[in-house]
């Protein structure tokens, strides 16, 4: 077994991982490993806007996790996607940009993390992004990362923008611009028809540089420690063990396989570490913890077939048009992502921000397994999330073998005070259903149905239905108290040359999808660890003796 030795080694290349290797081997004196335990993304579907439901849940681009029986839902358990590909959930997304509240953020330097407030990390999302109308206060136009608009609207989307403008809420053109409140379409990352993700627009326009090394099939199996500074990684390469060294390891495996892999190395919740036969590294009892998802419930509209692509979805020789349409002018239905419409408002007096997102789809494609499966009957689907969950759940490990998939639970609606505004938005979808022009079109309610109409009923509806919407964020997060695991600069706390740089260590979730700001991590962390590597090496010394 020979060992290799790097300046940086990044195990994950998902959203954050693709970003930084780019970043970093700007630099040709940087030599960095990128490690992803999936595939190259060659699979046509990922590259197809319209092939997510084909994608999401693929065994061979996919962790295929599912979390354990959530006392929320009846005991439920609830898949959850994660991408194993290059590119990572970026590979298998819903395309979807969006950015969060600008108080989200100010809210993350509020709990103790300085420099990351809305204007400190507006810089960071400009710098990724080409946004489809160019440069501007709250756009990049220069990005490697499209930001495309919806080109062809599907009528029933836009008798649904309509109709909510008709209940009284406002239009709102762009949920990345000056206000998130409000009805419009989506923006999504889409380019020239194909999807945009993390490692189209990052990875792949730098894998000829002679300083990036891309690894894939690389399952690391844990962080190589002298004392208190991290030298290393141990990985899987085809059943046989590869150790690479590098005098700082980046772990961007997301919110799941970043704290596992903390934890199969040492680092973490001593009791639980030791009574799985692990020696304890550093004790963090913070790892593994914080698991903040976004939940979400359906509401389906039975529509004349006009407001409907259901048919047309579900058979293989409807979709020759669409397809050919495709191939010649990447335009048409296999350029569209799941999603159409958004939506954001809040669900009553007591909150000062948005709380809800409903997204809205001219198709009804779900079942109990939260999994896609085309539905020939005509409806669509509008389906409401909880953007700031109070409930919070963990990670944790089966076993200390690194292919055993982590225990998880989100406890999704064990807060109460998580269940009025998910009820309050599926009313307020109701209400979008029964108003001109959408209702001219509306032929009766399949989800929640007549039979929901109190609190209780729909509190028993969303326990039996509500599902994740593929949000994971927080499992190692960012703080200065002493169950953070992460410094604001991203550094393990108490381990040497050891960084998280993905969505775990956020402190609290953002209001809205979560691939854009992952992406703004990864800027901002290249940002702090270029700088580290151009001060004196004794000032760095210092930094992480008093961390």
């Amino acid at each position: 077994m020979s060992t290799q030795i790097f300046d940086y080694i990044i195990v994950g290349a998902g959203s954050a991982g693709c970003v930084l290797a780019n970043r970093l081997t700007r630099d040709p004196n940087n030599r960095v490993l990128l490690l992803e335990a999936g595939g190259v993304d060659r699979n046509v579907w990922i590259k197809i806007p319209a092939g997510v439901p084909r994608v999401v849940s693929h065994p061979a681009l996919t962790w295929g996790y599912t979390s354990d029986e959530e006392p929320g839902l009846n005991g439920r358990k609830i898949i959850w996607p994660r991408g194993r590909t290059l590119g990572g959930s970026s590979s298998i997304n819903g395309h979807v940009y969006m950015r969060g509240n600008a108080a989200d953020y100010d809210a993350w330097q509020g709990l103790g993390n300085p420099g990351w407030a809305w204007n400190d990390v507006l810089p960071y999302f400009k710098r990724s992004e080409c946004h489809f109308q160019g440069a501007s206060d709250l756009h990049g136009g220069e990005g490697e990362l499209h930001v495309s608009p919806l080109l062809e609207p599907h009528r029933a989307s836009a008798a649904f923008v309509e109709a909510a403008a008709g209940i009284g809420i406002p239009r709102n053109d762009d949920f990345n611009g000056i206000a998130q409140e409000g009805v419009g379409y989506l923006q999504f990352t889409i380019h020239k028809g194909l999807r945009d993700s993390a490692a189209a627009a990052f990875l792949r326009p730098v894998r000829h540089r002679s300083n990036l090394t891309v690894v894939t099939g690389a399952l690391a199996q844990n962080v190589i420690l002298e004392g208190k500074r991290a030298v290393g990684i141990g990985y899987l390469e085809r059943g046989h063990r590869q150790e690479a060294r590098a005098r700082q390891v980046i772990l961007s495996g997301g919110t799941i396989n970043s704290p596992q892999l903390l934890m199969l190395s040492g680092i973490g919740p001593a009791q639980h570490l030791m009574s799985l036969g692990i020696d304890v590294k550093q004790a963090l009892p913070g790892v593994g913890r914080n698991l903040q998802d976004h939940i979400y419930a359906h509401a389906l509209a039975s529509v004349d077939p006009s407001f409907s692509i259901n048919k047309l979805i579900a058979s293989n020789w409807r979709m020759i048009p669409d397809v050919l349409r495709y191939v010649v002018s990447r335009r048409g239905l296999l350029t569209s992502a799941a999603a159409q419409v958004g939506l954001f408002m809040r669900s009553g007096h007591h909150t000062n921000v948005a709380d809800l997102q409903v997204q809205m789809r001219p198709f009804s494609m779900i079942s109990k397994s939260g999994m896609y499966k085309a539905d020939p009957a005509p409806a669509v689907t509008a389906s409401c999330t909880l953007l700031r969950p109070y409930s919070v759940g963990s990670v944790s490990l089966r076993s200390k073998d690194p292919k055993d998939p982590p225990k998880m639970v989100a406890n999704y609606l064990t807060d109460e005070r998580d269940l009025q505004p998910l009820i309050e938005g599926l009313r307020v979808i109701r209400r979008i259903f029964n108003e001109s022009p959408f209702r001219e079109h509306f032929r009766g309610e399949l989800l929640p149905g007549s039979q929901f109409q109190t609190d209780d009923e729909l509190t028993g509806y969303l326990r039996e239905n509500a599902q994740s919407m593929y949000h994971p964020v927080g499992t190692c997060r960012m703080g200065t108290d002493d169950d953070a695991v992460v410094d604001p600069e991203l550094r393990v706390r108490g381990i040497a040359g050891l960084r998280v740089v993905d969505a775990s260590i956020m402190p609290r979730i953002p209001s809205g999808n979560t691939n854009a700001p992952t992406i703004m991590i990864a800027e901002k962390a290249a940002d702090i660890i270029l700088a580290e590597q151009r001060t004196p090496r004794t000032q760095v010394g210092a930094r992480i003796a008093s961390s």
